[in-house]
């Protein structure tokens, strides 16, 4: 399947959506405070994403039953949202989809609760700074192996693996496009495979374990953990290609 390349008033109906995402991440990032249960603030992001014209498009995606992955200490993506109150050091995972007019949006966050450790600040910034990296680091011509292969050589240069089997995607008139991008080389070759073009538009996002890379998904068929069963951290930003370099989408 051919990757679409966007004329620039489809990337401005993507920058709609996605900046619909980004406000929601922020709400959702200043109301992360002790006490509050994970139930709240998906309600509460669902709220901010409804009340600006646009559809949670997670919810029921797949069979998912919320408009937010709230991802909880061991849990990396895919966490559904419980009545678990927030504490103390804990870490929290924020990943929104939307759709507006037929146009998707999609980015994440992984954010402290109160005082967390260093350990754990600095698997938050793996996350961010990786996803930042990479961002930054994008042109026109090279291959989107060699982007895969740039994040993960700056998650181990960090002390950290990234997590396999998921990955970053396409974007567009539906939530999952064309081209699937892992946070790691798939294969040996990072000169073989699709080359990134002016119009591309995608999501990048960098999801960081501590030592073992195997993801475990629990029982209720969602929470995907580490087998290492220590924390992981996530961040996530939709991009278009436009002149040659990476323009983040999914701001505020």
């Amino acid at each position: 399947m051919a990757i679409a390349l966007r004329k620039p008033i489809e990337i401005e109906k993507l920058r709609a959506a996605n900046k619909i995402v980004g406000g929601a991440l922020e709400l959702l990032r200043a109301n992360t405070k002790v006490g509050m249960s994970l139930k709240e603030l998906d309600a509460m992001a669902e709220d901010y994403v409804r009340s600006h014209g646009a559809k949670p498009s997670f919810k029921g995606l797949y069979g998912f039953p919320n408009a937010v992955c709230t991802s909880l200490n061991q849990v990396i993506i895919h966490g559904i949202p419980t009545d678990y109150k927030l504490q103390e050091g804990d870490v929290i995972g924020f990943d929104i989809g939307t759709e507006l007019d037929g146009w998707f949006g999609d980015a994440a966050i992984t954010v402290a609760v109160g005082a967390i450790s260093q350990e754990d600040e600095a698997l938050i910034a793996c996350a961010k700074d990786t996803l930042y990296h990479a961002i930054n680091n994008i042109q026109e011509g090279m291959r989107f192996k060699e982007l895969s292969h740039l994040m993960e050589k700056f998650i181990i240069s960090r002390g950290f693996v990234p997590l396999r089997n998921f990955c970053g995607h396409g974007i567009g008139k539906k939530p999952h496009e064309e081209p699937e991008i892992p946070n790691y080389l798939d294969g040996n070759n990072a000169k073989s495979g699709p080359k990134i073009k002016n119009g591309m538009v995608f999501c990048l996002e960098p999801m960081i374990c501590q030592k073992d890379t195997k993801p475990l998904i629990l029982e209720n068929k969602w929470d995907v953990v580490s087998a290492d069963g220590l924390r992981g951290s996530h961040y996530e930003h939709t991009v278009a290609v436009i002149n040659g370099k990476a323009e983040i989408l999914s701001l505020a």
